[in-house]
């Protein structure tokens, strides 16, 4: 099941005048400040626009033909819709460097020699502080490397494949064997295995095997090779496929917020691991930070959240996880993205 995106079209910022661009501009900040609706009213109390309170009702009255605004009572002032925050978010914010302090406290979460897992660990509750939302990190399966490989034969064309990795951790999997294979070819793929490729990570031990294979320096009939391939591709094919999710801070969207029933919605969504790591995914093939808006991520469609991820790096430039937070819409995208950025950069120079 793939995760679905929803593009909205957003009214060209060339279609707003100065005077509709800068009544929309303060509504929206204004919005994400209080979450309140805002009314003509006290927009013409702040003095800024130099307009009346009946002007602004009709800027504002235009601005909601367009699908940027939205009256949530019928008395009442007016809120930003999901298209008008993704048009101010990509055409009308001001975004800035993380103050001093920000960076120090995210580079003080990079710091250290422990392991990566706990490194970003600390990182996205750091993240998760400075952001006041919660944080989210996708981060690689660690690839293990072989020390030794065995094959129980289960029955005809069903083996277990023992692997003992370099780290002393042994995993187990039940694969199925082409039809014919016999028992010795096992015994040899195991000892080919052991003796050839022991050291190597998983894709490492198949780029091997297939180099060989192809200068006719492995020593292997056919059925070995293919319990030697059967045996390396029950943990290749799983491996990369299943990243761990690491999410810190949800207590932080509950103090947030004043609509608990939608932050029990969103702390419903983050139980959904799997639809997450989808989401994230989709931000491994970003340049840059990328921003899902409410219902533009079917997941979220209903808490009405934001995601804000970026991908970071590892050696040569290969993306090998996303690092971000959630949400809610009405959170300081202005403060928010740049920190995100920050640490996804910073992540990249440390993991290179």
């Amino acid at each position: 099941m793939k995760p679905y995106i929803l593009l909205m079209q957003s009214p060209n910022m060339a279609e707003l005048n100065d005077r509709a661009r800068e009544v929309f501009r303060q509504i929206v900040d204004s919005y994400l400040v209080s979450g309140a609706p805002v009314g003509s009213r006290t927009l013409s109390k702040l003095g800024a626009l130099g307009l009346s309170p009946a002007s602004i009702r009709n800027v504002m009255q235009d601005l909601e033909e367009l699908g940027l605004l939205a009256a949530p009572h019928t008395s009442a002032g007016r809120l930003p819709t999901q298209l008008g925050l993704r048009m101010f978010v990509d055409g009308m914010m001001q975004a800035s460097e993380p103050s001093e302090d920000e960076r120090a406290a995210i580079d003080a979460g990079l710091a250290g020699g422990a392991a990566i897992e706990d490194m970003l660990a600390r990182t996205t509750a750091v993240l998760s502080g400075l952001s006041h939302c919660a944080g989210l990190v996708l981060v690689p399966r660690r690839e293990l490397a072989i020390r030794q490989v065995n094959f129980v034969l289960l029955a005809p064309e069903r083996a277990l494949v023992v692997l003992v990795g370099a780290d002393g951790t042994v995993e187990n999997r039940v694969v199925a064997l082409p039809a014919g294979l016999p028992p010795a070819a096992l015994e040899a793929a195991a000892n080919y295995i052991n003796a050839r490729l022991a050291g190597l990570t998983l894709a490492g031990a198949s780029d091997r095997l297939q180099s060989e294979i192809a200068a006719d320096r492995a020593a292997l009939d056919a059925m070995t090779a293919t319990a030697v391939a059967t045996g390396l591709a029950a943990w290749s094919s799983d491996g990369a496929a299943r990243p761990v999710l690491i999410v810190r801070g949800q207590a932080n969207l509950v103090e947030s917020s004043v609509d608990l029933e939608r932050v029990r919605q969103l702390l419903g969504d983050l139980e959904d691991k799997e639809e997450l790591i989808r989401l994230l995914e989709l931000a491994r093939g970003a340049e840059a930070t990328k921003i899902f808006i409410g219902a533009e991520s079917q997941l979220f469609s209903l808490s009405g959240s934001s995601v804000i991820a970026a991908p970071y790096r590892g050696p040569h430039g290969r993306v090998v996880g996303v690092v971000g937070v959630i949400g809610p819409t009405r959170l300081n995208y202005a403060r928010v993205i740049p920190m995100v950025d920050y640490t996804a950069r910073t992540l990249s120079r440390l993991v290179a």
